[in-house]
C-alpha cells in the first residue's frame, strides 16, 4: 500500500473517530475531511464536487420537499391515527402488528422521519388508552419505518445513494421496486420476530409526563408572592431572580392568567405564583426570602404549555451548553428538564451540554408550535394538550402527485426519451417538485426550507471521499484483504464481509456515509474476484439501512429514544437479534434475485 493510500485510510480514521465521539456535525467532519484530501492531491476539485451534482444527491432533495409537501397539506394526519384508533384490547402482538404495517408501507415512499415524528404523539395516546407503556411500541415503530426504507429505491436516501454510486461508474442503477425483492421478505420477519420474541426485550418505561406527574417537586417548584415580600413592585431583573444557584423562574401564574416564558422585565405582584425550574433542591435558597412560601402545585396550569422536543443530530446547539447557545433568545422556550438514554440530567439547566437524541421539556408560548414545528434544529414530538392539524383540500392532491412521481419512477423506461436519457427517478422527481409548486400544494419559501442541506453536504461529501479511496488505491488494498480473510467462503464469504463491514460502519457514523465509504471495496473485491459486483452493491443498501443496534445509526431510532425512555443496552437486546435475522436473510435472499 502506497503512502496515498497510507494517508487517506488515516484521514477516514480520524474522520470515522469524530463522527463516532460527535465532535462536530456530520456535514462539517466529512467536508473538513474531503477538503483536507483534496489540498493533498488525493482527489481533484472535480471528483471533488461531483457529488453535489450527482442525480442521487439531487434526488434526496428532491424528496425532501415531496415529504414536505405530503406532510404539510395534513395528509398523512389523518392516516396517523385512522390506523389506531378502531385497535381495542387483545394480543400485544396483534396490536403491534397493527401499528408497524402502515408504517412500513409508508415509510417505503416517503421520508421516515417525518413519518416517525408524526406517530410518536399518536402511539403515545393510543398506548395510553390501552393502558399499556408507550416504550413497547416507540422502538418497534421506528424499527418499521427503517423496514420501509429496504423496499424501494425512494425508501430512504441510503438506496438513492447507492444508486447515484452506481451511475456514477457506469451501471444502470436500481429500479424502483428492485428492493422490494428483499425489503418485504425482510420486512415481514421484522414483523413477526418483534411481535412475537422481540416484544420480550422491550422495557416497561414512563414517558417523561409520567415521571413530572410522579416527581413533580423535582421539575418545578411554585412559590407565592405574600404580602411584605421584597419583590412585590420590582421586575424580575430587579429581584434578582435572573441568577439563582441551580434555579430559574419559568412562569408567573397571576390569577387565571399565565405568565411564561418570562421576560427580565416583568413586574412581580402580590399573590403571583413563581413557578421556579432547575435543581429543585436548591429552593431552599428561595425559602429563606421573607413573604415567599412554597405551594403545594398541581401543574394543571404550567401543563398545558409543556412541549417535548428531541434534538436533532444537524442541531447547532449540539456540543454547547444551554446558556451559551442562546436557546431561550432563539427560541422562545424555557426549557423545564433535560432527559438522556432514558433518565434525567441532574445538572443547573443552562450548563448542560446538548448532545444529539436529548429530550427537552419545553415551557412554551402558543406561537412555538406554528413557528418551529418543521424545525431541521429539533423534532417535535409530542405535548400535554394534542395538536390538532387542519386537513386541507389539498392532501388528495399531494397524494395524486406521489403516485404520479411512484408510477413515472416505475414505468419511465416506456417513456419517450429526455436529451437522450431514459425518464428516471430524478426526472420523476422534477416533475413532481414542479407540479406541487404549480398547484400550490407547497410553496416556494416552503420548498427551499424543506430540504435538509446538511444532509445533502453530508452525502455529497461522502461521494468524494469515496472517490479518494479508489484514486488513492486503498479501497483495491482493503478488498484484497477482505477477500483473502473470505477464502474457503467463496462469493458467499465475500458478500457476507461486505455487508458486515457496512453494518458496522452503520451504528458507528452516519448510514449515508458508510455506504459511500464501502461502495470502492465493494466494487473493487467483485473486480478483483471476477463477478457481478450488483449483488453486493444491494447488500450495501440493504446493510447501511439496517441500523438496529444503536440510537446513533439511525435518526429514526434517535428519535425514539427520550419519548420512549430507551437506555443504550435497550437497542442492544432488541436490535442484535434483528440484525442477525436481516443478515441472514441477505445471505439467502441476495444471490438467489441478482446472479454474481
Amino acid at each position: 500500500m502506497g503512502i496515498e493510500a497510507y494517508f487517506t485510510v488515516t484521514v477516514i480514521l480520524i474522520m470515522t473517530a469524530a463522527l463516532a465521539f460527535e465532535l462536530a456535525g456530520a456535514d462539517a467532519i466529512l467536508f473538513s475531511a474531503l477538503a483536507v484530501l483534496m489540498l493533498f492531491g488525493i482527489v481533484t476539485p472535480q471528483e471533488a464536487l461531483a457529488g453535489f451534482s450527482n442525480k442521487g444527491v439531487m434526488t434526496v432533495g428532491l424528496l425532501f420537499i415531496v415529504s414536505h409537501a405530503v406532510q404539510t397539506t395534513g395528509a398523512l394526519d389523518g392516516l396517523s391515527s385512522r390506523f389506531l384508533a378502531k385497535s381495542k384490547d387483545g394480543p400485544l402482538a396483534w396490536i403491534m402488528l397493527r401499528m408497524m404495517i402502515p408504517v412500513t408501507c409508508l415509510s417505503a415512499f416517503l421520508n421516515n422521519t417525518p413519518i416517525v415524528v408524526m406517530f410518536v404523539p399518536v402511539i403515545k395516546k393510543w398506548a395510553g388508552r390501552l393502558n399499556i407503556p408507550s416504550s413497547k411500541f416507540l422502538l418497534p415503530l421506528s424499527y418499521a419505518a427503517i423496514f420501509g426504507g429496504i423496499c424501494t429505491l425512494i425508501g430512504t436516501s441510503t438506496n438513492l445513494v447507492v444508486h447515484g454510486l452506481m451511475l456514477e461508474n457506469g451501471f444502470e442503477g436500481i429500479s424502483m421496486f428492485e428492493l422490494s425483492r428483499i425489503g418485504i421478505p425482510c420486512a415481514v420477519l421484522g414483523w413477526l420476530y418483534l411481535a412475537f420474541v422481540g416484544k420480550r426485550f422491550l422495557p416497561e418505561r414512563k414517558d417523561i409526563f409520567e415521571v413530572i406527574k410522579d416527581k413533580r417537586k423535582e421539575y418545578v417548584v411554585a412559590m407565592e408572592v405574600r404580602r411584605g415580600c421584597d419583590f412585590i413592585g420590582k421586575s424580575i431583573q430587579e429581584a434578582g431572580l435572573r441568577n439563582l444557584r441551580g434555579l430559574y423562574l419559568v412562569e408567573i401564574e397571576r390569577g387565571d392568567k399565565s405568565l411564561g416564558p418570562v421576560s427580565h422585565e416583568e413586574v412581580i405582584q402580590q399573590g403571583d405564583h413563581l413557578m421556579f425550574a432547575g435543581v429543585t433542591t436548591a429552593v431552599a435558597d428561595l425559602c429563606d426570602i421573607p413573604g415567599l412560601v412554597p405551594l403545594e402545585e398541581d401543574l394543571r396550569g404550567i401543563r398545558q404549555h409543556l412541549v417535548e422536543v428531541v434534538v436533532s443530530a444537524n442541531s447547532p446547539v449540539i456540543g454547547r451548553t444551554i446558556k451559551e447557545s442562546g436557546f431561550r433568545t432563539k427560541y422562545g422556550p424555557a426549557i423545564i428538564a433535560v432527559h438522556r438514554n432514558g433518565e434525567r440530567v441532574l445538572s443547573k439547566v443552562g450548563s448542560i451540554v446538548l448532545r444529539p437524541g436529548d429530550t427537552l421539556l419545553l415551557l412554551t408560548t402558543p406561537d412555538f408550535m406554528q413557528n418551529w414545528k418543521n424545525s431541521e434544529d429539533f423534532y417535535l414530538i409530542s405535548t400535554i394538550k394534542a395538536l390538532k392539524r387542519k386537513v386541507y383540500h389539498k392532501s388528495y392532491l399531494a397524494l395524486g402527485i406521489l403516485a404520479l412521481m411512484i408510477l413515472g419512477a416505475t414505468l419511465g423506461r416506456h417513456f419517450p426519451k429526455i436529451a437522450g436519457e431514459h425518464f428516471s427517478m430524478f426526472h420523476s422527481g422534477f416533475a413532481a417538485v414542479l407540479l406541487l409548486i404549480l398547484t400550490r400544494c407547497v410553496k416556494i419559501d416552503e420548498a427551499r426550507r424543506s430540504v435538509r442541506w446538511t444532509i445533502l453536504i453530508t452525502i455529497a461529501c461522502a461521494f468524494g471521499i469515496s472517490k479518494a479511496l479508489q484514486n488513492s488505491g486503498a479501497a483495491a488494498v482493503i478488498a484484497g484483504g477482505v477477500i483473502q480473510m473470505a477464502r474457503g467462503m467463496g462469493t458467499i464469504g465475500i458478500l457476507a464481509a461486505v455487508y458486515l463491514i457496512t453494518t458496522l460502519f452503520t451504528e458507528i457514523i452516519t448510514n449515508n456515509a458508510a455506504a459511500a465509504l464501502v461502495f470502492p471495496i465493494a466494487f473493487s473485491a467483485a473486480q478483483q474476484a471476477g463477478v457481478n459486483p450488483k449483488p453486493f452493491f444491494i447488500a450495501i443498501a440493504v446493510g447501511a439501512s439496517a441500523s438496529f443496534l444503536t440510537p446513533i445509526g439511525y435518526q429514526t431510532n434517535l428519535i425514539v429514544q427520550g419519548p420512549g425512555g430507551y437506555k443504550f443496552g435497550d437497542y442492544f437486546k432488541v436490535g442484535l437479534p434483528l440484525n442477525l435475522l436481516f443478515f441472514i436473510a441477505a445471505m439467502v435472499i441476495i444471490p438467489f434475485f441478482w446472479n454474481f
